[in-house]
């Protein structure tokens, strides 16, 4: 809809409506001029006709009524194929449908047409999103950008999507952009903690994940909480980090990225009954989940219960193979000198990852507490041998042999 100043302003400012009501007479005499004489009434009514469905069609997607919708913008797409609205309409339903790919050629139908409209980039931008194409969803907001360099949402969204793609240079340059237009943007500052957490920088994005929680210190999204946790616990502070995620499990019991970092955190205290409380809470709810089991399984054994640790070992070997519960279950052997047993599990691990060092460490423990000192050589010999070093194969076998 060429020719009228100003429209695509009021387009982004989301007055979708009322910019349809200002299809004018110049529209129709653009279109007039592609009809032979006496026929302009009909013209003039399809126009009409034409700036109602929009109305009606766009009344509909707000109401997320999308076959309705679909319905309106596709009388309009029979009348008129190249029409913007219905286009970008089209794309507009088949993305709430979740069908992107669908949505991806209605925008880019539209695009090839009116190349500079803002809708269809932005709806195209979102399906190359959605469709982890992250460096597609880029290239089109970059071009979004060029007629709005100040759109927040977009600029968030092309900095999210940097950080997808591990750019970390430009991901970190537009979330400072969107916090010099907006100080204390939540989706600049949280992405930031992202950002930061990504790339091991854990002191930074605690910085900017506290800065949030001084904004909104009452209504905090509960996952700024548990990633200031979560900072802590990498940070090996746990006891620092015990305290957020107790909060956040205040606020929502049952939460598994509270109870997994509690539990963890009392883990990393060497506080193993209590570690167990939280990973027994998960198991409440998720009993099937193997990771938990072979930590609490662990965490029994660690205790001495090898009674429940054999049990929870079994439990996550029944879900499916695990290579952890499979060494658990050797080390339970092991602790009980059942040393042919555990040779056998950890000869089979060990087949099944070369490259394992811990492996090599426990089975070579077996062999020298049976007396087999030259097996114990052998088998940390074994791990050298692939031209892998690890200081504590070399400690050991240094110990071995004198």
């Amino acid at each position: 809809m060429t020719g009228i100043p100003g429209m695509m302003n009021k387009m982004m400012n989301n007055d979708f409506l009322s910019f349809l009501d200002e299809i004018t007479f110049q529209e129709a005499e653009e279109h007039r001029t592609q009809y032979p004489a006496g026929q302009e009434e009909t013209v003039e009514d399809s126009v009409s006709s034409i700036s109602e469905w929009s109305k009606r069609g766009y009344q509909f997607l707000r109401e997320n009524r999308v076959n309705e919708a679909g319905e309106y913008f596709r009388r309009i797409l029979a009348i008129d194929g190249c029409n913007n609205y219905a286009l970008v309409g089209m794309g507009d339903t088949a993305r709430k449908r979740g069908s992107c790919r669908e949505a991806v050629e209605y925008y880019n139908h539209c695009l090839k047409y009116h190349p500079r409209n803002n809708y269809a980039l932005f709806g195209l931008a979102d399906c190359y999103k959605t469709l982890n194409q992250y460096h597609k969803a880029i290239e089109i907001w970059e071009q979004y950008l060029l007629h709005d360099d100040r759109n927040i949402t977009v600029l968030t969204r092309v900095a999210d999507a940097y950080r997808k793609v591990r750019d970390f240079k430009h991901s970190k340059d537009v979330y400072l952009r969107v916090l010099e237009i907006e100080e204390a943007n939540p989706y600049a500052i949280i992405g930031m903690g992202h950002l930061h957490y990504d790339f091991k920088e854990y002191h930074e994005a605690l910085f900017y994940w506290k800065k949030m929680l001084e904004i909104n210190q009452k209504n905090v999204d509960i996952r700024v909480l548990t990633s200031i946790g979560n900072c802590y616990r990498k940070l090996k502070t746990f006891d620092q980090g015990v305290s957020y995620f107790e909060q956040a499990l205040s606020r929502e019991p049952d939460n598994f990225y509270a109870l997994f970092g509690l539990a963890d955190c009392y883990r990393g205290m060497n506080q193993k009954d209590r570690s167990l409380v939280y990973w027994n809470r998960i198991l409440d709810h998720d009993p099937r989940n193997k990771v938990i089991l072979t930590r609490a399984g662990d965490a029994y054994r660690t205790l001495e219960n090898h009674e429940n640790a054999c049990e929870y070992y079994h439990r996550a070997l029944n879900i499916e193979f695990d290579t952890y519960a499979v060494l658990g279950l050797a080390m339970v052997a092991k602790a009980q000198n059942r040393f042919k047993e555990a040779i056998e599990s950890l000869r089979r691990l060990i087949q099944q990852d070369p490259r394992n060092y811990r492996f090599y460490v426990e089975l070579s423990d077996c062999w020298y507490r049976t007396g087999s000192r030259n097996q114990a050589i052998e088998t940390l010999g074994e791990f050298q041998k692939q031209g892998l070093r690890n200081p504590k194969i070399s400690e050991l076998l240094e110990c071995y042999q004198n």
